[in-house]
């Protein structure tokens, strides 16, 4: 790594930090003011409330990642601009896109941060906070959160339909379960099972009444009644029934915000539902495609920033750095309307989500390239 790009990454990182760190500390302390009756009500102490926050945080950092990165930008390349180092770099000859390397650097690897905080910490962190704050409570709130009621499951792909009565999250137990399906010479299989678990990678039914329908049968026959049933067949996995259940509280992108979901519970949603209703599909697919084009915010974030952090000549320097503020906001309004007309249908799901990083970059580009 040659000397400039380390001078230049030492004058970005440092108010990175900072930022980071700041807004941090502004949304942690707005937010415990806002909450403090809902961690008395929960009875939550100290410790409690710093390890609530703790799981909470990959949630902050994916909105607060692209703005502390915009600002620190700004900071650095006006500072660079202030003491004429721009200028001096670009007489040596060094091109501004060369100069921006450092930066698209950082911004991929934040990025790529970015994309695991999403797929990993963010729905992790949700579950994990919301068990905190139902630590001490005994009561009925939190007894109902662990139990989702009449569920529905069903696998279109292998023709399976699963009816829960109740569904234990945490333990992965059933209650009154119905379970069918059309075997392979046409014939029907309906299992009812007052209980189901998890066990070795299969499911244990008990208390089974087990019956096979042969195919044309107008009468079916008597039911096998057995203690215990073990269905190693079944595909079906936890992790699919709990999306199952996050996916069908899902009304619009509303909800859908709310709703921490990664792109392989997606996928694999898509997969098991192919004829999914079309605004289901519509939600879905720009939830999707939202989530692949997040990442390459923090890029668009420095086209945005170089044209007016590194623009040469007398113009004050407050005025580019509101022009780049005022653009960036503008970027994000753009993207929250289109990710909602995406979800509405009003908008292809793929070009909902990628337009405004598209646009967006392109004019970062084209005066990135003009700048003098």
């Amino acid at each position: 790594m040659r000397l400039l790009d380390r001078y230049l990454l030492r004058e970005l990182l440092i108010p990175l930090g900072y930022c980071l760190g700041g807004f941090l500390i502004f949304w942690i302390t707005t937010d415990v003011f806002a909450e403090l009756n809902k961690f008395q009500r929960y009875h939550l102490r100290t410790g409690d409330i710093v390890e609530y926050y703790v799981a909470k945080t990959p949630e902050v950092l994916v909105t607060i990642l692209p703005l502390a990165l915009l600002l620190a930008l700004l900071y650095a390349l006006c500072n660079h601009a202030r003491h004429h180092e721009l200028t001096a770099m670009r007489a040596a000859g060094i091109h501004l896109w060369r100069l921006a390397m450092p930066y698209f650097g950082v911004a991929a690897l934040l990025g790529a941060g970015l994309f695991a905080l999403n797929e990993y910490a963010v729905p992790e962190g949700a579950e994990k906070a919301e068990s905190i704050l139902l630590r001490y409570d005994t009561g009925a709130t939190n007894v109902q959160s662990h139990w989702q009621r009449s569920v529905v499951f069903n696998n279109q792909v292998e023709g399976r339909t699963w009816y829960i009565g109740a569904y234990h999250v945490p333990t992965y137990r059933m209650y009154r379960l119905h379970l069918e399906w059309r075997l392979p010479d046409g014939a029907r299989r309906q299992i009812t099972a007052e209980h189901a678990y998890r066990t070795n990678g299969q499911w244990m039914l008990l208390e089974v009444e087990d019956v096979t329908i042969p195919a044309g049968t107008a009468v079916p026959p008597a039911p096998a009644k057995l203690d215990s049933l073990l269905l190693p067949e079944l595909s079906e996995t936890p992790r699919l029934i709990v999306s199952e259940i996050k996916i069908g509280r899902l009304s619009n992108i509303k909800t859908a915000r709310r709703t921490y979901l990664n792109i392989g519970e997606i996928q694999e949603y898509l997969r098991l539902h192919p004829q999914l209703d079309a605004q289901r599909r519509d939600l879905l697919l720009t939830m999707l495609h939202s989530r692949a084009s997040a990442p390459f915010t923090c890029l668009v974030v420095v086209l945005i920033a170089l044209p007016f952090g590194a623009a040469s000549g007398r113009r004050n320097v407050f005025v580019g750095v509101a022009s780049s503020v005022f653009i960036c906001f503008a970027f994000f309004v753009l993207r929250e309307l289109f990710v909602a007309m995406g979800g509405g249908g009003r908008l292809a799901p793929w070009l909902a989500a990628w337009a405004p990083n598209a646009v967006f970059g392109l004019a970062g580009l084209i005066q990135t390239q003009r700048t003098r």
